[in-house]
């Protein structure tokens, strides 16, 4: 079984940083031009900010970052070092800040996890078990989350009322709806019949019009019979770490902007839980958006979802908030994958040369 070379190195290429930035930017500049509350005076409001939430909301990235690198260590049993775990995961945030958010970065990512040293089979069922981790969040969050609102997580919104005509609830359910059926397919195919999953996937890739994915769908059905295989026999000790550090990464992403948005105004503990609320809403946005990390739409979104509490300082927290959470990961992981193909490639070639030799 073996992962496209070519197609993954398409996706990790450091000029491809280009097309969100320019994306990201011209959505900026778009609001600056067309929405008169946009203006100089109002870009003047960023000296407003107080600086120790910001520290906070800098913390919150800290952590949800520091979560992942834990996350990875831990479900690869520390085969990982620290370095090469943070490596790992900021060459997987990069991945999928250059690509479609519906499209992710999952497959660079086992990948990235293999020239680590991983066999192909651990990366595939690791790659998938954070898949799960997080899409579970969501399910079993989202109705949680949505209790404690108390149903003000839907913005009132005149442009998204004449955009999308009210189906912005349907739109979110459907959604849920759709997390949720491959949570669950996803759950049954790795641990509890993965043949049965390949011949039914078979099965249906067999069908006229979509024979010609089928040998996809046989390789794809290969690959969770291999995954399934290696998360046999886990235990609850090798579980709890996981599920806590996922709990960890949500709640410090989503932390973040409440902490960047109090920089700005003060939020009470009903606000909060609204804020928080819907940015889970957002992320489902975000998650079908066309475009490379969600460039523009995010930007778009936001403005939509927070005016109620920002106002006039929606603008400079939509951009301080994409400038902390989403453009540092496509600096960085321009500047380490070239060190990273270095020491992955060329050492080992190395390597292998002084072994010959000798």
């Amino acid at each position: 079984m073996k992962l496209d070379n070519k197609k993954i190195f398409q996706t990790l290429n450091p000029n491809k940083v280009w097309v969100p930035v320019i994306i990201g930017l011209a959505i900026v500049f778009g609001m600056f031009f067309f929405d008169p509350s946009v203006n100089a005076n109002s870009l003047k409001g960023i000296f407003d900010a107080s600086i120790p939430w910001v520290i906070v909301a800098v913390l919150f990235i800290l952590i949800r970052d520091a979560g992942y690198v834990f996350r990875i260590r831990e479900i690869t049993g520390k085969q990982l070092t620290w370095t090469r775990a943070i490596y790992v995961i900021i060459l997987w945030e990069f991945a999928s800040a250059v690509t479609p958010s519906v499209v992710g970065g999952t497959a660079v990512a086992m990948f990235i996890l293999n020239k680590e040293g991983i066999k192909l089979g651990r990366a595939i069922a690791y790659v998938m078990v954070t898949a799960i981790l997080d899409n579970l969040f969501f399910v079993i969050g989202a109705p949680i989350i949505l209790f404690f609102a108390q149903g003000n997580i839907f913005p009132s919104s005149k442009v998204l009322e004449s955009q999308l005509e009210n189906s912005l609830q349907a739109i979110f359910w459907i959604s849920y709806a759709l997390y949720a059926s491959y949570s669950l397919v996803m759950a049954l195919a790795l641990f509890y019949r993965p043949r049965v999953f390949k011949w039914l996937l078979i099965k249906l890739f067999s069908i006229k019009f979509l024979s010609k994915w089928k040998h996809d769908a046989d390789e794809y059905g290969n690959q969770i019979i291999e995954a399934s295989k290696e998360l046999a026999g886990k235990n609850l000790r090798w579980w709890l770490p996981l599920v806590g550090a996922t709990l960890l990464i949500w709640c410090s992403r989503y932390f973040m902007l409440n902490a960047l948005i109090s920089a700005f105004v003060p939020l009470s503990i009903e606000q909060n839980i609204i804020v928080f609320a819907r940015q889970v809403i957002m992320w489902i946005v975000m998650m079908i958006s066309p475009t490379p990390g969600s460039s523009g739409t995010a930007e778009f979104f936001f403005g939509q979802f927070f005016t109620q509490f920002l106002e006039g300082y929606t603008f400079i927290t939509s951009i301080l908030w994409r400038l902390l959470s989403y453009y540092p990961y496509l600096i960085l992981g321009a500047v380490f994958l070239p060190r990273w193909i270095k020491q992955v490639f060329f050492k080992k070639k190395k390597k292998q040369s002084s072994k010959d030799a000798e």
